[in-house]
């Protein structure tokens, strides 16, 4: 039988679990995909390599400007007792919340798949303009 290797996130889980409140809560069932964020044109463009996982087992939102990024990835047939020599393809679920650089128009972002990676188009909205308040200058004593 080949040793086990070294997974410092079942370590992480063991430790958590053993803290109050903190029982049954799956650190190695969750991760966090990696993403990119740039501007092409008016729009702003996020993408996000998510290999393995299933367009209908994904949620996406803006609002006020945060875009919500949520999913799950089933591994069907996982079978704990293998001899891995290594162990980095994680299955479970992720929750990212990313606050996008500029505004953009909520109701007309649009998300495509394709071949693994998920596109998300977002059109920059005009800058709103800032509102300049006058002061006006009240002296004490008097009354208007």
């Amino acid at each position: 039988m080949l040793p086990r290797i070294y997974d410092p996130f079942q370590e992480m889980e063991e430790i958590l679990n053993r803290l109050p409140g903190m029982q049954n809560r799956s650190m190695a069932k969750s991760f966090v995909p990696a993403m990119d964020i740039y501007e092409e044109k008016n729009n702003l463009i996020v993408e996000i390599t998510l290999a393995g996982i299933k367009p209908e087992d994904l949620e996406i939102s803006v609002e006020k400007g945060v875009l919500t990024l949520e999913g799950k990835s089933k591994k069907e047939h996982e079978i704990d007792e293998k001899n891995y020599y290594r162990k980095e393809i994680r299955s479970g679920s992720f929750f990212r919340q990313i606050p996008l650089p500029t505004a953009v128009k909520e109701e007309k972002v649009k998300a495509e798949f394709e071949d693994g990676v998920l596109k998300i188009t977002c059109p920059k909205a005009e800058p709103k303009k800032t509102k300049k308040i006058n002061v006006r200058v009240v002296k004490k004593g008097k009354k208007s």
